[in-house]
C-alpha cells in the first residue's frame, strides 16, 4: 500500500490525507479508496462578534498577508483570501441587517419602539416643512430680489432714453432754430438786395432817363 501524506505550512492547519492503491488486485481493475478530510483555516476574525458591532474589517492582501516578513515561493494564500470572504459576508450581513431594520419597528416592534418611530416621522416632517419653508423663503427673496434688479435695469433704461430724446428734441431745436434764421437771413438779404436795384435803377432813370428830350409823349 502506497500512503502520499499532504502538508502545508503553519498558518493553516490540513490534516494528512491517505490514498490506498491495493497491490493484490488487477492493474486494470484498481480499487482506489480516497479519503479527504476538511480543510480548516485559523480563526482570523471572530464573525459572531465583528457582524453585530460597527467594528470595521481590514480587508487582507493574499500577497502581502500579516505576520509574514518575506515573500517567498511557498507562500499560501488561501488564509487570506478567507479572511476576505468572511469580511464579504459580514458586510453583507450587517447591511442586510441595517435594511431590515428600518421597517421592522414600524410593523413588529414594541409600543415603545412604534411611538418613538411616530416620533421621529413627525420631527421628519416637521423638518420637511422647515426646509421646505426655509426654501420658499429662499425663493421669494432671491424673486424680489431679482425683480428689484430687473426693475431698476428698465428704471435705468426709461431715464436713458428719455434723456436721449430730450437731447434730440434740443438737437432738432437747435437745427430748425438755425435754419430758421438763415432763411430769414438769406429773404432779408435778398430783400435789401431787390431794394438797392430797384434805388439805382431810379437814379439811373433820374441821370439818365429814356426820353431826355421830352420828344415821347
Amino acid at each position: 500500500m502506497i500512503l502520499l501524506i499532504f502538508t502545508t505550512t503553519a498558518a493553516i492547519s490540513i490534516a494528512s490525507t491517505p490514498v490506498c492503491i491495493p497491490h493484490d488486485t488487477p492493474p486494470a481493475h484498481h480499487n482506489r479508496c480516497l479519503v479527504v478530510t476538511p480543510m480548516t483555516f485559523p480563526d482570523i476574525s471572530n464573525s459572531a462578534q465583528l457582524w453585530k458591532g460597527n467594528q470595521s474589517i481590514p480587508r487582507l492582501n493574499p500577497l502581502h498577508p500579516p505576520l509574514v516578513d518575506k515573500r517567498t515561493v511557498s507562500l499560501e494564500t488561501p488564509a487570506a483570501h478567507h479572511h476576505n470572504h468572511q469580511r464579504t459576508i459580514i458586510m453583507q450581513r450587517r447591511e442586510h441587517y441595517r435594511y431590515h431594520q428600518g421597517w421592522r419597528r414600524p410593523f413588529y416592534g414594541t409600543s415603545i419602539e412604534r411611538d418613538e418611530y411616530r416620533k421621529e416621522l413627525r420631527e421628519q416632517l416637521k423638518r420637511q416643512i422647515e426646509e421646505k419653508y426655509v426654501t420658499l423663503r429662499l425663493q421669494v427673496a432671491h424673486k424680489a430680489k431679482e425683480a428689484e434688479y430687473v426693475r431698476d435695469v428698465d428704471h435705468f433704461a426709461l431715464s436713458k432714453d428719455r434723456e436721449e430724446r430730450i437731447k434730440h428734441s434740443k438737437a432738432m431745436t437747435a437745427y430748425r432754430d438755425e435754419n430758421k434764421r438763415l432763411m430769414e437771413q438769406s429773404w432779408r438779404d435778398r430783400a435789401l438786395t431787390r431794394s438797392q436795384e430797384v434805388l439805382k435803377e431810379r437814379e439811373l432813370l433820374r441821370l439818365n432817363p429814356i426820353n431826355w428830350s421830352g420828344t415821347l409823349k
